[in-house]
């Protein structure tokens, strides 16, 4: 790859944010994850914990987060609120995955402990307004579905992880563009 080849990869990586269809597409994945969820739920009779709700959650939030700048891409608040969010709830979604990965593999099960119902704000009781969605019937140690060998928080890992990388690309790349115009 020529150097005038690599800067034009970069530059066309850069103004990712600045156009609608990856923000589509961040939306797109997240739906498509819960619809996931749902099919779990609801036709495979897997009931979540609240660590799977607390991911699930932190999945929507990607999705409803990437409609926002959806909106109009071009404008700096939109865009950057919705690159920084994306981020952080990445890196979120990541470290909870992680903590229930630790949990279903925890050595010792009677300390393999998850709440009974999801600690939301007091102001957003989402489990209660929203129980069939939000409410968290299952255990968190269980294991009962694996593909691949990893159970589904190894998977949203995988996927948190994904979408953690991502971000700190299109953001750096973003950043070394914008740099570069000035």
């Amino acid at each position: 790859m020529t150097p005038s080849n690599s800067s034009s990869w970069l530059s066309r990586f850069a103004q990712l944010p600045t156009q609608r269809w990856p923000w589509a597409l961040l939306a797109v994945t997240s739906f498509a994850l819960i619809g996931a969820a749902m099919y779990f739920q609801y036709v495979l009779d897997l009931q979540p914990c609240v660590r799977c709700i607390y991911q699930r959650t932190a999945v929507l939030a990607l999705g409803l987060i990437a409609l926002i700048p959806l909106i109009n891409p071009q404008i700096k608040p939109l865009k950057w609120a919705g690159l920084l969010t994306w981020l952080g709830i990445s890196v979120w979604g990541y470290v909870i995955a992680t903590d229930h990965v630790a949990l279903q593999q925890s050595a010792n099960s009677w300390f393999a402990v998850c709440d009974i119902n999801p600690r939301f704000p007091e102001f957003m009781p989402l489990h209660q307004w929203l129980p069939g969605f939000f409410g968290a019937p299952g255990s968190c140690g269980d294991i009962d579905w694996q593909f691949a060998g990893l159970s589904m928080p190894q998977w949203l890992r995988v996927i948190f992880a994904g979408y953690a990388v991502t971000a700190v690309a299109v953001i750096a790349a973003h950043l070394t563009s914008t740099a570069k115009q000035r």
